[in-house]
């Protein structure tokens, strides 16, 4: 059954009891709720490989990695969101039950519909917490793996390099093939193939 938003001004407390009623997912920020639409299979593959290779590195660490379903609260933007993957290695974030609040690491698979907030408005929240060194972003159609990393000039973009060459072309100025395409990411210490997160839609 779906519950009506309160009448009054929508807080973060009114989103949580009325989300938990809720048969679909939805985000919030500051006082607005927004409803998630459904994944295409690419998304749902894409997002299920890169969660199993993190859980997998991250088996015996005090690290854990999260799938679509483990809500993430940005006090600092008055935000919950719902992320495709995150990483979190807080011993705080072990203990609570809704929602973490302080990852290390989060990837967004991008869709048409959600690029631009991705891009835009969730990475201004994003950028808020303090606990967060990484964000990477997956663009399925380009197959492209855009990571963003904190660092002391501020958020700097890494893109992925193909064997002996900076810019993931080979020499031809082709794309590198997907298992040659690595990118490090220094927050969790693995490097991640193309084929990590794409593997499963060669046909």
């Amino acid at each position: 059954m779906s519950v009506p938003l309160p009448a009054a001004r929508f807080s973060r407390a009114d989103y949580f009891e009325w989300e938990a009623l809720q048969v679909d997912k939805n985000e919030y920020l500051a006082g607005e709720v927004f409803a998630m639409v459904g994944a295409r299979q690419a998304h749902v593959l894409v997002a299920g490989a890169l969660f199993a290779r993190f859980r997998e590195h991250l088996r015996g660490t005090r690290c854990r990695a999260y799938g679509a379903d483990m809500k993430l609260e940005v006090v600092a933007a008055d935000a919950v969101f719902y992320p495709d993957v995150m990483v979190s290695c807080d011993e705080a974030d072990r203990q609570r039950d809704l929602a973490l609040q302080a990852p290390k690491l989060i990837v967004e698979v991008l869709s048409d519909s959600t690029a631009a907030y991705d891009r835009g408005a969730k990475f201004a929240a994003y950028r808020k917490l303090d606990s967060l060194h990484e964000y990477l972003l997956v663009d399925i159609d380009a197959r492209r793996l855009e990571l963003f990393r904190r660092e002391p000039v501020g958020w700097v973009l890494h893109e992925p390099a193909g064997a002996n060459n900076p810019v993931g072309a080979d020499a031809t100025g082709a794309p590198a093939e997907p298992a040659t395409v690595v990118l490090h990411l220094a927050s969790i210490g693995l490097d991640l193939t193309g084929a990590d997160a794409f593997g499963d839609l060669q046909e």
